[in-house]
């Protein structure tokens, strides 16, 4: 029989890729163009340091994920021909304040030490950073580097991923939005907006924030929400950036792409002004020489976050063979989804354990 994967962004497509390597018949469901689609608007980070301060399961999972991504990205290159310009350089994050840095400082060592001391980073002044990246400007007083971070091109992970799935024999139905699942143990029949009907013996839903309208049906409460996020681009320059951080990065083609906004504005993805203007600045304060060169694109996207900000990982308890997927971390876990999360779909003795990120930690 058949896994339906509900959902055709870097999450479902990266479950869909790993199910069929295990031998799988899968279908993917993609939605309308005009969804939410967190996939197409994300920053395409592979970031480690800092995530998971206050859960080291997820620092612990993140940086599992992190360790299998060259393999995910050669597979795919190998597979497809499709390069996702994987780099694992490492990463830094630049600071202009004093506080702000040692209290980044104080929560990296709290965390190494949660973790038993492997936790790599470096401590950068400000003569030590501009060694490593010359550009930087006088505002910069320091930053941290970490080698355990790194950074692709997401739209080329969602092209190679689509290749994949449907090399591997796998079917992606674009334009499917599903409307309702009818749900028994091991047998679920998927209602599209057209009246198809798609079965399977096995679900998986992993529809970003479309997840609540079907979430019910499945016996799932998924409790997510979207937080906004605005991006701008810069025309192509000579590279110059070779380690991203979580706010700047120079993307393959040589643009400089600029983020890190959030907004609790709800379903609302148009960009304000006002943001755009602080993101630039950000920007010109790190790297002065930026303040000379055109922005050439801008859009504004929503994250999927739960209330802790971690993945949810969820078996139905309402129908057998029925699974939640979701995660604001879509790119740094894809390797996690691709190469680990198949044997916990299939309830195989070597899953992973992922049962702290289960719906349960919100009852309490």
């Amino acid at each position: 029989m058949t896994t339906i994967v509900i959902g055709g962004g870097v999450v479902g497509l990266s479950l869909a890729y790993g199910l069929l390597k295990q031998g799988k018949d899968v279908i993917v469901l993609d939605g309308e163009d005009d969804d939410f689609r967190a996939s197409r608007g994300n920053f395409g980070l592979i970031w480690i340091q800092g995530k998971g301060a206050n859960a080291p399961h997820y620092a612990m999972w993140s940086r599992r994920s992190a360790s299998v991504w060259e393999g995910f990205a050669k597979d795919l290159f190998a597979e497809t021909g499709v390069d996702v310009a994987y780099q694992n350089a490492g990463g830094i994050d630049y600071f202009t304040d004093e506080d702000e840095l040692e209290t980044q400082v104080q929560s990296l060592t709290k965390l190494r030490g949660d973790l038993g001391g492997d936790y790599p980073f470096e401590i950068l002044d400000h003569v030590g950073l501009k060694a490593r990246v010359p550009e930087i400007g006088p505002k910069v007083i320091g930053g941290i580097y970490s080698l355990m971070d790194g950074h692709v091109n997401p739209l080329y992970l969602m092209r190679a991923l689509s290749i994949a799935v449907r090399q591997a024999g796998g079917q992606v139905k674009t334009g499917a939005r599903v409307v309702d699942v009818d749900a028994q143990d091991r047998d679920f029949t998927a209602i599209l907006a057209d009246g198809t009907k798609i079965t399977g013996d096995a679900l998986v839903l992993a529809a970003g924030l479309g997840a609540t309208d079907l979430s019910k049906s499945l016996g799932f409460a998924a409790p997510i929400r979207p937080q906004q996020g605005q991006i701008l681009i810069t025309e192509k320059l000579p590279f110059f950036l070779k380690y991203p951080s979580g706010t700047l990065r120079q993307v393959n083609e040589g643009g400089v792409q600029i983020g890190a906004s959030k907004a609790e504005v709800g379903f609302d993805d148009d960009e304000d002004i006002a943001t755009s203007a602080i993101l630039a600045q950000h920007a010109i304060d790190i790297f002065p020489h930026l303040e000379n060169v055109k922005l050439v694109r801008s859009w504004a996207a929503l994250r999927i976050m739960s209330p802790d900000g971690l993945p949810i990982y969820q078996r139905s308890p309402r129908a057998l063979g029925a699974s939640f997927v979701t995660c604001h971390s879509g790119i740094t876990l894809a390797a996690a989804h691709a190469c680990l999360m198949p044997d916990w779909l299939l309830e195989r003795n070597n899953a992973p354990d992922v049962s702290a990120f289960s719906e349960s930690r919100f009852h309490v």
